[in-house]
């Protein structure tokens, strides 16, 4: 029966509901972006167009709902107040509407993970990540990591800020130069510092070079009395805390201000999607409320990516270490972003089948973030595009399998030269062996020469100085400084051995967490098992699993063995028993034995202890010299029957 237009109406927002809200879940929890953000734009400006004319609006559609919901092992705090959206627009003209005859703030829209700190007399005590809106995650010890925030505020009471925690586009350049193999690079500074925000180990969050800026504040007791939102701004400047840049506007020249920041973009350090504008008084932006969704007193511009049509040349298929073989386009080079760019990663098989992509199909690209290019519509839908049943480099069988909700394509021969060329990369590198002196072309040599078969050669090179001496390129002094680089790398931690090893998903931070909590042999860590991994923080069971798959290869355990044999391994020392594992604690009102609290939390945690800023369901020991104290803290105790003990019960239960 034919569908009337109101039933396809309905249809196709069901597919949009489906679809906007996988994009979101990937996209909050720091996955690979399944969309661009142009393209997730232009669903939900669909969608938002049926639900008016159709005026039905699904229950699960991201019209109505801020966020989505986080799956990861944080624990979760509600807010104090929902942390809401913005409503958005690509066009000045309406924000010269919007902003009418008041004056207002414009200021970058910056591309990371909204965070919430609260500072009680002058300490930071909580941060928590959007969430959903209502509930966010507990990051506090990840917070203290980030580069740029103040330990300690000159303001005695409770100050509650949001901001946006982000990594810089030149850290984020730096982080991807370490890592040989491009298809394990991360693909964005957004998708990176929601990992890094959200990870269970803040060494690895530090690493990362997280930085802060803050918009606005939440709460602040005792209230100051701004008038405007910028006397707001420079007082946070004041405490230390950077601030979102912005610059003041009016209708008439918000226009202008705008060209400006689009301008001043390109050059930027900041991943930035847009731009926001608010009012800049702050009695006025109060009494204009909000809608279930968005604040009425802000609004975000969202860039408009800049587009180029071109001509698909060719798809290059590139094959990586770990067997996978990923579509590249190549095509006519147009200008973008002040750069020229010929080529754009597809990423799978099916996205390469999403876009029907064909040789001389006409094409649009940008780049993503202003960094990264890749395809936004393709206008001619060839669909002509061949998927290699032979790998592009060995000639080994290929194979379509599922992975993460994609199909990819695999190359099925283990002796294929790509996963042996980008092995060897990954072996020698710094965080790995490092091992000076042997760069790609010069390893692809040793390989062409019949010299490596297995990384185990690499320690038997001394063997082969007539053939290194001759060969091009090289010569005594760097045959010497080679065999030299060889034998430092012998003495060589255990974690990066397993980082060396190239296990999918274990990093060398993985491999630290292992290496720790298991300092076993090498050739013994093939009797852990995934339920034994789970247990450390900041390992799930795809990393564990993956791990124990790789070790349970008898190929894997006969190079293991005798990696063992050749190299001087450092392990580190055996954790001793943690009398307090397990147990978390909260701590309130003054104390008399340390300096302060956090003297008294790092004790805590130094026996294994974790310490909360809140008391919740799964708090063991409330922390108060005043017993007996009327405060929120101690009736939420009394209500959840926690014990509430002493500074001094407390250092009985540290001394045992």
């Amino acid at each position: 029966m034919k569908q009337t237009e109101n039933e396809q109406d309905i249809k196709r927002m069901k597919e949009l509901v489906e679809t906007l809200n996988e994009a979101a879940r990937v996209y909050y929890q720091g996955q690979d972006e399944i969309m661009s953000n142009y393209e997730y734009d232009k669903l939900y400006d669909e969608l938002g167009k049926l639900e008016e004319r159709t005026g039905i609006v699904m229950s699960a559609s991201p019209t109505i709902h801020v966020g989505y919901e986080t799956i990861s092992e944080l624990p979760k705090e509600p807010h104090i107040a929902p942390m809401l959206s913005l409503g958005k627009t690509k066009e000045v003209a309406e924000l010269e509407s919007w902003i009418g005859n008041e004056k207002g703030l414009l200021s970058l829209k910056l591309d990371g993970l909204s965070v919430i700190l609260t500072y009680e007399n002058g300490m930071l005590t909580k941060a928590l990540t959007r969430g959903n809106g209502e509930t966010g995650e507990v990051i506090t010890n990840n917070a203290k990591t980030f580069v740029n925030i103040p330990g300690r505020i000159s303001f005695d009471g409770t100050l509650v800020i949001r901001g946006e925690a982000l990594i810089l586009y030149s850290d984020f350049k730096e982080l991807n130069a370490r890592t040989v193999d491009i298809s394990e690079q991360y693909k964005n500074p957004r998708n990176l510092c929601s990992g890094s925000v959200r990870q269970l180990n803040n060494e690895i969050t530090a690493a990362r070079r997280v930085h802060f800026y803050v918009y606005n504040v939440i709460q602040m007791e005792p209230a100051r009395d701004f008038k405007r939102k910028r006397e707001e701004l420079e007082w946070l400047a004041g405490m230390g805390f950077d601030i979102v840049p912005y610059k003041e506007v009016t209708e008439e020249n918000i226009a202008a201000r705008v060209e400006e920041f689009s301008s001043e973009v390109i050059s930027s350090d900041l991943p930035s999607d847009g731009l926001v504008v608010t009012f800049d008084d702050i009695a006025y932006s109060a009494s204009l409320g909000r809608t279930a969704k968005f604040p009425r007193d802000s609004i975000a511009f969202k860039w408009r990516d800049e587009l180029a049509d071109t001509t698909l040349r060719e798809i290059e298929w590139s094959a990586s270490r770990t067997g996978l073989i990923n579509p590249v386009a190549i095509f006519d080079p147009v200008e973008l972003e002040g750069t020229t760019v010929s080529r754009a990663s597809v990423h799978n098989v099916s996205i390469l089948k999403e876009l029907k992509l064909g040789i001389g199909d006409t094409i649009s690209v940008y780049k993503a973030n202003m960094i990264i290019p890749q395809i936004y519509e393709n206008k001619t839908k060839g669909n002509n595009c061949e998927i290699p049943s032979k790998c592009p480099v060995c000639g080994g069988s290929t194979e379509l399998v599922q992975e993460n909700g994609s199909v990819v394509l695999m190359c099925q021969n283990s002796e294929c030269y790509a996963k042996k060329l980008k092995s060897f990369s990954h072996f020698v590198s710094r965080d790995a062996l490092n091992i000076d002196g042997l760069s790609d072309a010069t390893l692809e040599k040793l390989i062409n020469m019949q010299i490596l078969h297995s990384v185990i050669d690499l320690f038997f090179l001394g063997s082969h100085r007539d053939e290194l001496v001759e060969m091009d390129g090289f010569g005594e002094k760097s045959y010497e400084n080679l065999i030299q680089s060889v034998e430092e790398a012998k003495d060589v931690p255990i974690a990066n051995v397993l980082y060396s090893l190239g296990i999918k998903g274990i990093g060398l931070s993985m491999a630290r967490l292992i290496a720790k909590k298991y300092p076993y042999p090498l050739a013994d860590m093939h009797t852990l098992e995934a339920e034994q991994l789970t247990a450390i923080d900041g390992i799930g069971e795809v990393l564990a699993n993956s791990f124990v798959e790789y070790f349970a290869s008898e190929q894997n355990q006969e190079l293991v063995r005798k990696l063992q044999d050749i190299l001087r391994i450092q392990y580190p020392a055996r954790e001793e028993i943690q009398s307090l594992e397990g147990k978390t604690f909260v701590i309130t009102g003054s104390l008399t034995h340390f300096a302060n609290r956090n003297e008294c939390k790092k004790k805590i945690e130094d026996l294994g202890g974790k310490v909360a800023g809140s008391v919740s369901s799964k708090t063991n020991f409330l922390v108060n010299n005043d017993v007996m104290s009327m405060s929120s803290k101690n009736k939420k105790a009394k209500e959840l029957q926690i014990p509430v003990i002493t500074e001094e019960e407390l250092l009985a239960m540290l001394e045992q």
